[in-house]
């Protein structure tokens, strides 16, 4: 079966009722055959995509309280005490739970019958993983161990790599591109589409028509569940292409012209060596001229006296501390994302407790805070369980729309035959019709998205070509077929 015969499955959408004379097409007239014919292809090609990007998106948004259900143990404490022990003993207890780790990082407890999160690196832990210890900040009992990724744990850490990649690493990563690629494309088609399409009333723009049976039942439903889930689905494209590997890049790169570049809290101690990453041996090369850096300091106040002076300037909420690193300060940050969000962060010198450097979310470039937002609502973090609940629905909506899409598909099918095959499709030539004052531009705009987002990009012009292949062999049979 060709693709344009599958293209039959839309073809009879346009209204009969009111044709509009070739001669006279402009504007939505024209482009509407040409977006009908790309929605369709688009959807019945990668609604297998979006399917799994949906439902393994709906498993992470639940994965939030999962996660709370399943580490009950480690997360929360058995009685709140009095006031919690200082976060050095706290630190010191999970060092003889786990004595082969280092650590790295301190997060202490954000609610009163939380735990206390110490962050150890260590042999047998893989790329971006840490081992985290749990301890009682109120008896420094240490309530369990686990590999965790950032703040997730095993059970979040897993779906979320199965929602980005399948576990299928790299080369994995390609399909959610793809889905997210083509979601914004997909979605906003159909908006147009339904937008346009002619109806009795208003209310059938907005609700069901629950009087409609058979396909346009189904075709309700589609349309009306997509006109409400689209600005959902388009905003989950956007920021889901910012992870991606190829689109993601180019957007970085765009937001860093802008301006709009994630700030960081500097922790260098004075006199330390440059730039992290360059070779420690590199330049070192004296002459008459030249001092002899000053030695790397021994001195340090402790973890206690560095979060008592990270609190003094203004970091208090949900804490999370970064322990020295060599030529580096101490860095507490706040990673309370949801609103209002406190991501304030410091420097503390450990040699004397002093605030090197400090930032505040409120100083950040606005396409930094507009990512930072958007990243966050995407993770069902910036509105606690309210974000997660509807980033669910949406997966569930999103899911709902494809299968309405194959369902229609199925329902326009022949039933007076014996094979499984689609009638006569839409006539070709839906681009020749297109005015050139509309095409030059709409040629121009699809040229520079199909270049910011390259996967959809190469996979439109793969579509493109395998239309054309299957259209000349059409056309090859019919002129075999007249002769």
């Amino acid at each position: 079966m060709s693709l344009d015969e599958l293209q039959h499955v839309h073809a009879q959408d346009v209204p009969v009722s009111h044709p509009v004379p070739d001669t006279k097409r402009s504007g939505w007239a024209a482009l509407r055959p040409l977006l009908l014919r790309m929605h369709f292809y688009a959807g019945l090609l990668m609604a297998p995509l979006l399917f799994i990007a949906a439902a393994t998106g709906l498993l992470y948004a639940l994965s939030w309280q999962a996660e709370k259900i399943v580490y009950a143990d480690e997360l929360t404490i058995a009685r709140v005490g009095e006031s919690a022990l200082p976060l050095s003993a706290q630190v010191q207890a999970a060092q003889g739970a786990a004595p082969q780790g280092h650590v790295v990082g301190v997060w202490p407890a954000p609610e009163a019958e939380a735990t206390t999160r110490v962050i150890m690196e260590g042999p047998g832990l893989g790329e971006g993983e840490t081992l985290t210890v749990f301890v009682d900040p109120y008896t420094a009992a240490v309530r369990g161990q686990l590999t965790t990724a950032g703040d997730a744990l095993p059970l979040r850490a897993w779906l979320s790599e199965f929602h980005s990649s399948l576990q299928l690493g790299e080369f994995g990563r390609v399909y959610s591109e793809l889905a997210a690629s083509w979601l914004w494309v997909v979605a906003l088609g159909g908006l147009a589409l339904w937008i346009g399409r002619r109806r009795a009333g208003r209310a059938r723009l907005l609700l069901p028509d629950r009087a409609a049976t058979g396909r346009r039942r189904t075709l309700s439903w589609h349309g009306t569940v997509g006109l409400w889930a689209v600005a959902g689905l388009v905003a989950l494209s956007a920021t889901g292409l910012t992870w991606s590997k190829y689109a993601g890049e180019n957007i970085g790169q765009l937001q860093d012209r802008l301006g709009g570049a994630t700030p960081s809290v500097s922790a260098s101690l004075k006199g330390a060596s440059g730039a992290g990453g360059a070779d420690e041996h590199a330049g070192h090369v004296m002459t008459e001229d030249m001092e002899m850096p000053p030695p790397a300091p021994t001195a340090d106040i402790g973890i206690d006296k560095a979060v008592d002076a990270a609190r003094a300037a203004g970091v208090t909420e949900h804490l999370q501390v970064t322990l020295p690193a060599k030529g580096k300060g101490y860095v507490v940050k706040e990673k309370d994302k949801q609103v209002p969000v406190h991501l304030d962060a410091v420097a503390v010198d450990p040699a004397d407790g002093r605030v090197m450097d400090e930032l505040r979310f409120a100083d950040y470039p606005f396409l930094a805070q507009l990512t930072r937002f958007g990243i966050d609502l995407h993770m069902g973090q910036t509105f606690g369980l309210a974000n997660q609940l509807a980033l669910a629905a949406l997966a569930v909506a999103l899911m709902f729309l494809v299968f309405w899409g194959y369902r229609m598909w199925w329902l326009r099918r022949p039933t007076k035959e014996r094979l499984l095959r689609a009638g006569r499709p839409q006539p070709r030539g839906a681009l020749r019709k297109v005015p050139v004052t509309l095409l030059l531009p709409l040629a121009a705009v699809t040229a520079v998205v199909g270049w910011f987002v390259p996967l959809l990009g190469i996979s439109l012009v793969a579509f493109l070509a395998v239309d054309v292949l299957l259209g000349f062999v059409a056309a090859r049979r019919a002129a075999k077929a007249a002769v």
